[in-house]
């Protein structure tokens, strides 16, 4: 009987090791919740598709369950291939999560939408090809440093290549082919130094390709753009094509002086004929003088002979200073354009144009044009070389307006034309000859005095970087005569202050569905310069002034970046700091931050809730600031009720709006250290999207605000 019982035991002890030894393996197995998340919503984003066998919204181990194209590695996602299955929809905006993914192909369908943003930041390989995706690529890209293969062609991408490639030195194939794209190619192609094969045929690309010149490329196709200027030799030996451009005839001009001889990277490096040595000898460069050196000879002997020149012509400058310093001392007039044209044909006429050892300047061997603020003299001249500042022109993005052209648009500038008032200036509206309508902003002369010009050309180049749908894009600008003009995209349905505020029998009141999806917008355009900008960008005045409705209500954040790069922008601000969006902390430091921008953000929140004003002095003192009558009101249901706007009549869903207050309550908070950064507020919109479910039994046809794609956001993109 002993002996059964230890028999008995023996076998219990064996199951329980097996059941124990079994067990570990399926919690090691069970896919990581933040990729379980972001596959979900990457599922939903693309209209949850038969074709993804396994997938599904319930499921909650996709390692295990073997999802359609995903490949694991112990709890992670490694590996996404959803390539040729004809999909559709977007990619949705949450694929930063998938934090050990290193491959990811959705090429080959129908998807379409703007490339997300926020990217998986460990990739090798990413291959978007032959979609429908628009708008730009998204400045995500520069932080996937171990990126190895990048392809995006065949699509609908428009915008100049943003700056993006400077940290991508793994990147060895790039394919931008087919699409719309258009600019200057950026400086930043020249540090791709692992790139070998490079696609950007049929597109819009103009200007040089000389930032292709020193990389380590085997095959190049640029055919079917707009590039000008010559091939640089060193790309004359790869694998090129370059059919279709606009390149100039006649031999190149000559290298400048101290420029090393083109040749290829030694991997690369193939004969073409001309390394022969030019005496016949044998041992190559080893002795005699060649004809690269001859010319060497030759144009340090003109640079010398140009400096002396121009120390000739100085002294004779100097002898008639009284001539000079008595057109000093008259008023100083704007350049005409003969006069322009002339300085210019002095700078382009110079035989040796030179690119200097220091990156940053230019040296021009003539004598420059006479500043007319300043007389030569010695000690001036000793201390300072003759230098071209390294922001003197603006980005090619955008286009150099005439003052004369923005008259004739504005009609002069008149009141009828009068769009409003801001911190920095008046908005007009401007209607070219074209047809086209664009808003021009005039910056206040307090703001940004005439002595700033140069400036000016630096605050347009950095504003011209921000490209997101949420955000109004800048397309001109204009300097002249001491004015400084900003020339932003027209947006019909005007501010979300006046749509909230301003009564008009002609418009009906924004459903609650329209002001979510405002909210939504709003929130990632601010995501987008805080976190995606590098820098990142502080918005400083987030304001219903501030965001422009577009003809189907989608909201775009204006004076982006405008606050961040004008020196005295935060004097400026100080007017409108009882405006009732300032944080409290701006109000007693006067320095704004990400977390003030938050708070102003809930600000705006609260007036698409409430339907009130952020300040009403017209209101009982209790009442006239809306954060201070409202924040105790936020998590109470039955007062929360009582303060929506009115205007509503009751439509809308009661748990959204619940959602909506708590939001508002945490970016409200008086400590900016409690309020959350913008991805989470993103991240909190969005779900409320998708709980809300925002349904046609719920707000009807008849109650738009809109013309189309109001009532049902089926998907948080469609809210973007």
């Amino acid at each position: 009987m002993r002996e059964m019982l230890q028999m008995w035991r023996w076998v219990l002890v064996f199951f329980t090791i097996c059941i124990l030894g079994w067990r570990p393996s399926s919690i090691n197995a069970f896919t990581d919740p933040q990729d379980v998340n972001a596959l979900k919503i990457l599922y939903a984003s693309m209209n949850n598709p038969s074709q993804l066998t396994q997938w599904s919204q319930n499921g909650d181990d996709p390692c295990q369950q073997s999802w359609k194209g995903v490949t694991c590695s112990g709890q992670r996602v490694t590996e996404i291939d959803i390539s040729g299955l004809g999909l559709s929809g977007t990619l949705g905006y949450q694929l930063e999560p998938f934090a050990a993914l290193t491959i990811f192909d959705a090429s080959s369908n129908n998807l379409g939408g703007g490339i997300p943003y926020s990217l998986p930041p460990n990739m090798t390989r990413l291959n978007l090809g032959s979609n429908n995706f628009n708008g730009g690529i998204p400045y995500s890209i520069s932080k996937i440093i171990s990126l190895k293969y990048l392809n995006i062609s065949h699509n609908q991408l428009q915008n100049q290549l943003g700056d993006v490639f400077g940290m991508l030195s793994s990147l060895s194939t790039l394919d931008l082919s087919f699409n719309t794209l258009s600019g200057n190619l950026p400086e930043s192609l020249s540090s791709l130094s692992g790139v070998n094969t490079m696609y950007l045929q049929n597109n819009q690309f103009t200007g040089t390709i000389d930032v292709l010149a020193n990389l380590p490329l085997e095959n190049l196709n640029i055919e079917n753009n707009q590039f000008t200027g010559w091939v640089p030799e060193q790309l004359k030996s790869i694998n090129l094509k370059k059919d279709g451009n606009q390149w100039s005839s006649g031999p190149a001009p000559p290298p400048p002086p101290g420029t090393p001889p083109a040749s290829r990277n030694k991997r690369n490096h193939k004969s073409d004929g001309n390394d022969s040595p030019s005496n016949g000898g044998g041992d190559g460069g080893k002795s005699g003088i060649g004809g690269g050196g001859i010319a060497g000879i030759v144009i340090s002997i003109l640079v010398v002979g140009g400096i002396i020149v121009f120390f000739l012509i100085k002294r004779k400058s100097k002898r008639s200073s009284p001539d000079i310093e008595k057109f000093d001392n008259q008023p100083f007039a704007p350049l005409n354009s003969n006069e322009v044209q002339e300085m210019k044909s002095i700078q382009t006429s110079s035989t040796i144009n030179t690119k200097t050892f220091d990156t940053s300047a230019s040296i021009n061997l003539k004598p420059p044009p006479i500043d007319r603020h300043k007389s030569f003299d010695d000690d001036d001249f000793s201390k300072k070389p003759i230098v071209v500042k390294k922001t003197v022109t603006a980005p090619i993005n955008v286009t150099s307006y005439s003052i004369a052209d923005l008259q004739v648009a504005t009609g002069s500038f008149s009141v009828e034309n009068l769009l409003g008032e801001g911190s920095f200036g008046r908005v007009y509206r401007a209607q070219f000859n074209d047809g086209k309508v664009l808003a021009v902003k005039k910056v206040d002369a307090a703001v940004l005095p005439s002595q700033l010009s140069e400036d000016f050309t630096e605050i347009v180049s950095n504003i011209s970087r921000l490209h997101h749908p949420n955000v109004t894009e800048l397309v001109g600008y204009c300097s002249e005569y001491g004015q400084h003009l900003l020339v932003y995209e027209f947006h019909k349905n005007g501010s979300l202050h006046d749509f909230l505020h301003l009564s008009d029998e002609y418009s009906k009141p924004l459903i609650w569905n329209t002001r979510v999806k405002i909210a939504l917008g709003t929130a990632r355009a601010l995501e987008y310069l805080h976190e995606v900008c590098s820098p990142s960008v502080i918005h400083k005045n987030i304001k219903s002034a501030n965001i422009l409705l577009d003809a189907e209500l989608n909201p775009h954040l204006s004076d982006s970046g405008l606050a961040n790069f004008i020196p005295n922008a935060d004097e400026a601000l100080d007017s409108s700091a009882g405006s009732g969006y300032s944080a409290p902390e701006v109000a007693m430091s006067g320095q704004y931050t990400l977390k003030s921008d938050i708070y102003s953000f809930g600000v705006v929140m609260l007036e698409l809730l409430s339907g009130r004003k952020a300040f009403d002095s017209s209101k009982p003192r209790s009442e006239q600031s809306l954060v201070r009558w409202a924040t105790p009101q936020l998590h109470d249901i039955d007062a929360l009720s009582k303060m929506v706007d009115p205007a509503l009549k009751g439509l809308y869903p009661v748990k959204s709006l619940s959602r909506f207050a708590d939001v508002i309550a945490l970016c409200v908070q008086p400590e900016p250290e409690f309020r959350p950064p913008m991805s989470e507020v993103v991240q909190a919109l969005v779900r409320l999207v998708q709980r809300a479910n925002m349904s046609k039994r719920t707000i009807g046809n008849d109650q738009g605000g809109s013309q189309r794609g109001d009532n049902q956001p089926d998907t948080p993109d469609s809210l973007s």
